[in-house]
């Protein structure tokens, strides 16, 4: 262990004390290559038990400036003041594992993809999805702004034109909209930032239709900043987009906290809410956004498989009644053997399957057909392409026949 972490453990129980350690100290103190590190009751089990003659006695200390004082946001826009895990240190008690697990705490390395094993059932996720109106709806952002940042920011956020729009989009029959957040509307404002979002969850409310959030992207400009933000190029497709997190954060450890809080944060808000459809936690993660190809990370792909991963087991520990999923773009979907690292991320954790195609219909469907034998619901959260014959029309055809959800 890193020296400056004393044996300090609140008597809380071994549950919490695992989320600390995995969700803060981890990341922020270790770097492996292509896993991640989980302290289980079972490993402690094993060891105790001196399965593997190899333990080691964990002392750890959640040190208070890693939890500091937030202010939680309800659904309905409340402050709830509370700390990220001062809450439950409330007394500087030493525990000594030592003495309820006979050897210790083992540190075990498991797979990239371990939060999968509390991923829903594909019962669960089919029962869930017959609750649900057939999904048909369309990727949103105010017609006024130019990206993520634009629309959330105090300063540009406009609930009227979010009324007005939306009531346009159920008047043609939508029922749902995937929209955009952003890793910086948390840093820079996150109590502020929780409010609006409750704002636009109730007016999306209000005409009947439920948002898919979108937490991280990997598309466009891989350098965001908050504040006001540049002005569109003309005849230039996403002139402004930006990607979350931006490239230094990808691996900065100091930063990962506020990953942390950010993916937590907004999904506690909503967690019990079913105005929300689910969570769509990284667009097109493994996207290498060829427009930047001169200033974009030579690394990207493997700090962003790391942080994926990362990201199911942030949003898995709040337990939402929602589903987590992370669409597939491009490559080989069907067979486990051939896909890249980060799809088999995407499929084996994903609740329901998403995925985007800009194909012509006949490939269109054939990318169904490879989805189809997980046993999963189905959306398709991308499409639309004129050129070769994509069409509104054609495509909800398809997915009207396949019984699959549709957002352009």
């Amino acid at each position: 262990m890193p020296e400056g972490i004393e044996a300090i453990v609140a008597d809380v129980g071994i549950g919490r004390c695992v989320h600390a350690l995995t969700s803060v100290l981890v990341p922020r103190y270790a770097r492996f290559a292509g896993e991640t590190m989980s302290f289980t009751e079972e490993a402690c089990i094993r060891s105790a038990a001196g399965s593997n003659g190899r333990c080691w006695r964990v002392l750890v200390s959640v040190r208070q400036q890693l939890a500091p004082q937030t202010v939680r946001i309800d659904q309905h826009g409340r402050p709830r003041h509370s700390g990220d895990y001062r809450h439950f240190v409330r007394r500087r008690t030493v525990l000594k594992l030592p003495l309820l697990l006979g050897t210790g705490l083992t540190l075990t390395q498991v797979p990239r993809a371990a939060a999968e094993q509390s991923r829903w059932s594909p019962d669960r996720a089919n029962r869930w999805y017959q609750a649900q109106a057939w999904p048909v709806g369309a990727n949103y952002i105010t017609s006024n702004a130019i990206n993520q940042l634009e629309m959330f920011q105090a300063d540009t956020f406009d609930p009227r034109r979010i009324d007005a729009e939306l009531g346009w989009a159920r008047l043609h029959g939508l029922n749902t909209v995937r929209v955009f957040l952003h890793d910086q509307l948390w840093a820079q404002d996150s109590q502020g930032f929780q409010t609006r979002l409750a704002q636009f969850v109730t007016i999306a409310a209000r005409h009947r239709i439920k948002p898919l959030f979108v937490i991280f992207d990997s598309c466009w400009d891989p350098f965001p900043k908050p504040g006001r933000q540049r002005a569109p190029r003309p005849g230039v497709h996403n002139s402004g987009w930006v990607q979350s997190p931006g490239a230094e954060h990808l691996d900065d450890l100091d930063y990962r906290r506020t990953l942390l809080n950010y993916v937590t944060g907004v999904l506690n808000q909503f967690r019990t809410d079913d105005r929300v459809l689910g969570w769509d936690l990284w667009n097109e993660p493994d996207n290498p956004a060829r427009v930047y190809s001169r200033v974009e990370r030579k690394d990207k792909q493997e700090r962003v498989a790391d942080l994926l991963s990362l990201a199911f087991g942030w949003a898995r520990s709040v337990d939402p009644c929602q589903p987590l999923t992370s669409g597939v773009w491009d490559g080989e979907w069907g067979d486990s053997q051939r896909r890249s690292t980060i799809t088999n991320i995407q499929l084996d954790n994903s609740d329901v399957v998403t995925f985007h195609c800009y194909d012509e219909p006949t490939a269109f469907e054939a990318r169904i057909a490879e989805l189809s034998p997980l046993g999963r619901p189905i959306l398709c959260t991308e499409y639309l392409a004129r050129t070769p014959g994509h069409t509104v029309d054609g495509v909800l055809a398809l997915t009207t026949r396949h019984h699959r959800g549709a957002i352009n």
